[in-house]
């Protein structure tokens, strides 16, 4: 995929201006798991993140695993956007599907943090660490058509729409970035 292998290594912080990237976390010093609860029950999240569904500490334990096994794997680099002095967790973003040679970008944003630029800023500070660090060439980044916050992420990052499909029903936009060095 001619990207650099430093996912071997344990997850990366980030800076991220206003915020922070770290990997999410379930343990005695912070535990992410109370916030990965509340933010899957909200109605918004259900609607634009179906593929997840967390219900109870136990699920939200296992979404904590999860990722840390998908950098283990070398597939997905994820990071929860934190509040730098507190570590609270307002999101998450991710870089996926890095061993498909289609790198993916995601995100979303806890609803008591939204309308911030949470997820925006985050998303730009995972795609320089995708382009830089891991030398990837593009990222993709693909939403529900109805979802406007989504798209408006994806302009703020420097995304180009690149088309749509259907996909039972739903109408999906595909975005890419690509690396200013490719």
């Amino acid at each position: 995929m001619g990207r650099a292998n430093v996912l071997d290594m344990e997850p990366i912080e980030i800076n991220a201006g206003g915020y922070y990237l770290r990997a999410l976390r379930a343990d005695d010093l912070l535990d992410d798991r109370p916030a990965i609860v509340r933010a899957f029950e909200d109605p918004e999240m259900k609607r634009w993140v179906s593929d997840y569904r967390i219900g109870d500490l136990a699920d939200a334990g296992a979404y904590v695993a999860r990722r840390a096994d998908e950098w283990a794997r070398d597939v997905r680099c994820s990071w929860a956007v934190a509040e730098p002095t507190t570590g609270a967790l307002l999101g998450e973003v991710d870089l996926r599907e890095l061993d498909s040679g289609d790198p993916q970008a995601a995100c979303w944003t806890h609803p008591d943090h939204r309308g911030r630029g949470v997820a925006s800023t985050a998303l730009g500070a995972a795609v320089r660490f995708g382009f830089g660090a891991l030398g990837l060439a593009k990222i993709g980044y693909q939403h529900d058509a109805d979802n406007t916050a989504s798209l408006r992420v994806a302009e703020k990052c420097g995304f180009k729409l690149v088309g749509e499909t259907m996909l039972d029903g739903t109408r999906l936009l595909h975005w890419v970035a690509v690396s200013p060095t490719s």
